[in-house]
């Protein structure tokens, strides 16, 4: 807000996390809203899902615009896909969720799903080192081929890059290979992890627990595998997520910043290894032809703190329609159908123009 305040920008475009609403009973929210009208800025709050604009992933967030007294304030773009609801809306600033008014019964495009961003993506292990690699085969489904478009969008990529996880440590790969590939699989479905009735784990006591002089678990044999309390104790014993599989027909909650397994879903449906950074690139909607660089880790914090590319793309649409003056005074509009793929020609409106 201080620099908002020194440089007074005709337009103003925040984004953080839904918790900002949910601290303090929303008052950073509030407070938020408060510094840009105390500035002599048009104001408007809105939480959009980015599952909601094309992507296998939820990832709800909250949006500021500001615009000055001269300009057209921004609208926010409806949703075009369908998404499955994950997460709690504040109660605070539900109606400032982007959505269709009850009773509304739009014409969107089907939700999309795990298996709609990565399953044409070769096979990689834990340990793979490259960060360029062929294809292997073409793209299976309409997301995975305008996801591999060249800059120019008129042919495909021919090299795929940063497909290769976050190695993990012996012990954790280990533990990796012995959950269950199978829709729902993570560490409860292992020997000597007991469910109970309310549903919260705790160590069978029939197993006998042993440990390395590390005081980490200690392997029996092939078949079993034990588990650090972190595991057992994450969430009070209640979550289901250490050591989870996605799987290919759910639509992944959040991308996040860290590969690490211990209380996330991160896992691959089929492999043993965490999701790769070309395949977090995907869910975020980033195209094949952007490289990352830096360190492993780096690479994950860059996909995982951006704002998803679909996302980026209907708010500049809607900051370009406000620049113009064409924004009405509702909070909400509609996108052209089959955004950013506008069909209509461009002479023949200032909107497409736009």
């Amino acid at each position: 807000m201080d620099i908002v305040d020194f440089l007074r920008p005709k337009f103003v475009l925040m984004e953080n996390v839904v918790d900002l609403l949910k601290f303090a009973d929303g008052f950073l929210g509030r407070y938020a809203m408060g510094c840009l009208v105390s500035m002599k800025y048009q104001a408007r709050l809105g939480m959009l899902a980015a599952g909601a604009y094309g992507l296998p992933q939820f990832r709800m967030r909250v949006f500021l615009w500001g615009a000055c007294a001269t300009e057209k304030l921004p609208q926010y773009p409806l949703p075009t896909h369908d998404v499955l609801v994950r997460g709690v809306v504040p109660l605070e600033f539900e109606g400032n969720t982007v959505a269709y008014e009850e009773g509304v019964k739009p014409q969107l495009e089907r939700k999309l799903f795990l298996q709609d961003a990565i399953s044409d993506l070769p096979a990689v292990a834990n340990d793979e080192k490259r960060n360029e690699m062929a294809y292997g085969e073409s793209p299976k489904t309409e997301f995975q081929r305008m996801i591999r478009l060249k800059k120019m969008g008129l042919e495909l990529n021919d090299l795929l890059f940063d497909h290769r996880p976050l190695e993990l440590n012996e012990d954790d790969y280990q533990r990796v290979c012995r959950i269950p590939k199978k829709k729902g699989g993570n560490f409860r479905d292992l020997p000597g992890v007991r469910v109970r009735p309310d549903k919260k784990v705790e160590w069978d006591p029939e197993v006998p627990r042993q440990y390395l002089s590390s005081g980490k678990p200690l392997y029996f044999d092939f078949w079993y595998c034990r588990f650090p309390d972190y595991a057992m104790t994450f969430v009070n014993g209640s979550s289901s997520k250490p050591f989870a599989r996605l799987w290919w027909d759910e639509t992944v909650p959040t991308v996040v910043t860290r590969a690490e397994p211990h209380n996330q879903a991160i896992m691959h449906p089929e492999q043993d290894r965490v999701l790769t950074i070309r395949e977090n690139a995907r869910l975020q909607g980033f195209p094949d032809y952007y490289q990352l660089c830096g360190p492993i880790k780096e690479r994950y914090i860059q996909v995982g703190n951006a704002v998803a590319v679909p996302v980026a793309r209907a708010l500049g649409y809607a900051l370009g329609r406000a620049f113009q003056g064409l924004a009405a005074d509702d909070p909400v509009f509609n996108l052209p159908k089959k955004f950013p793929r506008i069909t209509e020609d461009p002479s023949s409106s200032s909107e497409a123009q736009c």
